[in-house]
């Protein structure tokens, strides 16, 4: 099946979510989600989207190894700014279901729907996946239901996310910037962050 089937199909799964459910945990966050020391010399910028089957990639296959290698270890602030593509409900979701969980789960949903993403193509079930991500940031499915449900809450994402696209000049993602310049606007191997960690490094403020 190509790609623009899958993603109608996936869109049509996502309908079926306004469901009557109970109320969602809390107020969610609203502004950029971080990883990291914000006083590390190297401050990176990822544009991202929870259906982007290369941030996904990128996510589950070089984003750990970095993670370990330079955000852990206080060398570099990371931020991740969302951005929707196609099949954008999909995306805006991932993320208000991520937001939902709270800032101390945020990554833990949105590491849990792209590990799921894969699945997800197979089978068209976006709904599942999502529903397996929010309880890996601690919602019930009721919570889930509620949050991806709240109507205000789906219009900032919106705002949100056509803000990142245009403050960023997102063509499209995943894509990053390092000290505030772009560096790439493709899914980056490890040896490309380590050049673009260092060449940023040097440039830093001291």
């Amino acid at each position: 099946m190509n790609m623009p089937a899958r993603r109608t199909l996936i869109a049509a799964a996502l309908a079926a979510l306004a469901l009557a459910a109970g109320p969602a945990a809390g107020a969610p966050p609203t502004g950029d989600m971080s990883l990291g020391d914000p006083k590390a010399r190297v401050k990176m910028v990822e544009y991202a989207s929870l259906s982007c089957v290369h941030c996904a990639a990128f996510n589950n296959e070089v984003f750990p190894h970095f993670k370990r290698k330079y955000i852990d270890t206080g060398k570099v602030h990371y931020t991740l700014r969302e951005v929707l593509t196609e099949p954008a409900n999909v995306a805006a979701a991932g993320f208000m279901t991520a937001r939902c969980a709270g800032a101390e789960n945020y990554f833990k949903v949105v590491d849990a729907a792209f590990r799921g993403f894969p699945e997800m193509l197979r089978t068209q079930d976006a709904r599942a996946n999502l529903v397996a991500a929010a309880k890996a940031g601690g919602l019930t499915e009721a919570q889930f239901v509620a949050c991806v449900g709240d109507q205000a809450g789906f219009e900032a994402m919106q705002t949100r996310a056509g803000k990142n696209a245009q403050e960023g000049a997102i063509k499209g993602t995943p894509t990053f910037y390092f000290n505030g310049k772009k560096v790439a606007e493709a899914a980056m191997s490890l040896p490309e962050l380590d050049a673009a960690v260092a060449s940023a490094a040097k440039q830093a403020p001291r």
